[in-house]
């Protein structure tokens, strides 16, 4: 462990200790299924402290990144895996492709939609359009077992806009539109709704063309913004 991250782990615990609300905790873990800790710290409140956490010090290398993020997700409050998503959110271009290794330890680790959708989104996804060979990683990580590196693959370039590769996209969503998984049906209607704003045309035109292989869910969801989808039999 380096100094800047014995530094910030030591700054991180000692600030997030003394600020619990064990009144808020018991409302976030209910929210959460009592899956997680909590110590009740909402996250405006949170990410001001965050500030005060990091002032000052240096920005971290790729092992320091590693280092921290998976430190805090060995930690049993779920805020500590919150501060591991924004932190690397702020400084995954620092990383290079190798960090997608640690990307999936950290989606497979106490998986829940809360933390998987900030990897996916705003990790997974960064280093993906950073690096577009990454992309046949995503390719064998759509048709994984582990339904939540699944769904990464499936909304990793959520932000990606006109840069989607909408070939990918739309394969990506026919691979698992059978998967009768709530959070992948969703993580489909997801995907399509968000792709939707930038070429609402593709996906009216998807869904229609699938339309009996896409779940009502993930049909409802892709066309959010476009309309109602056509009833058909219930799945």
């Amino acid at each position: 462990m380096t100094l800047l991250t014995a530094e910030l782990l030591e700054r991180l615990t000692a600030t997030y200790e003394v600020n619990p609300d064990a009144t808020r905790a018991v409302g976030m873990r209910a929210y959460m299924r009592d899956q997680f800790e909590y110590l009740g710290i909402p996250t405006p409140h949170r990410r001001a402290l965050d500030r005060v956490i990091v002032a000052g010090l240096a920005p971290p290398t790729e092992a320091e990144l590693r280092t921290v993020a998976l430190a805090c997700f060995d930690l049993a409050p779920r805020e500590y895996s919150y501060f591991a998503c924004d932190y690397l959110r702020k400084h995954i271009t620092r990383c290079s492709p190798r960090f997608l290794t640690t990307a999936r330890r950290l989606v497979t680790t106490k998986s829940w939609w809360d933390t998987v959708d900030a990897l996916a989104t705003r990790t997974v996804g960064s280093l993906v359009f950073a690096h577009p060979e990454l992309a046949a990683t995503m390719d064998r990580w759509v048709q994984d077992r582990d339904i939540w590196v699944a769904r990464t693959a499936i909304i990793h370039q959520l932000t990606f806009k006109s840069r989607t590769d909408t070939d990918r996209l739309f394969t990506y969503c026919l691979a698992r539109a059978g998967d009768r998984e709530f959070f992948l049906r969703k993580a489909i209607g997801w995907a399509l709704r968000e792709y939707s704003k930038t070429d609402a045309a593709a996906v009216r035109r998807f869904v229609r063309d699938h339309d009996r292989e896409l779940s009502e869910l993930s049909k409802r969801e892709a066309l959010k913004w476009l309309g109602r989808p056509a009833r058909t039999p219930a799945r």
